[in-house]
């Protein structure tokens, strides 16, 4: 059982930045493959961006690409989402997620363990 905890989202003005952090479970942290998906009030969730176990390969929606970076350490069991250029579009529920084999490219249904969520609210 994977355990994935969400932090750092809250209220930002358009045009600001957010850094938000998924705190992970389990000893093998390194052979996870960690993803980022959001979900806005009355929409269907989405995909934002994946990382690779090893960090090496990364997939971002075209909605943020450009604008948010994700990354990981595998020494701290962490994956950070860093958000820039926030648009009021970007407001939803962000959820961190985890696949214990293979990549994260998009689908939700590729992510084995998912956090709580965290608020990211950008006014305008």
């Amino acid at each position: 059982q994977v355990q994935l905890v969400e932090s750092g989202g809250g209220l930002v003005q358009a045009g600001g930045s957010l850094r938000l952090s998924c705190a992970a479970s389990g000893r093998t942290f390194g052979t996870y493959a960690m993803g980022w998906f959001r979900q806005a009030p009355g929409k269907e969730r989405e995909f934002v961006a994946a990382i690779s176990a090893s960090g090496g390969i990364t997939y971002y929606s075209d909605s943020v690409k450009g604008r948010f970076t994700i990354s990981r350490d595998n020494a701290k069991n962490t994956v950070n989402l860093q958000m820039n250029s926030l648009k009021p579009e970007d407001t939803a529920v962000y959820y961190c997620t985890a696949r214990i084999s293979g990549l994260i490219r998009s689908r939700s249904d590729e992510s084995n363990y998912w956090g709580q969520g965290t608020q990211v609210t950008v006014s305008s």
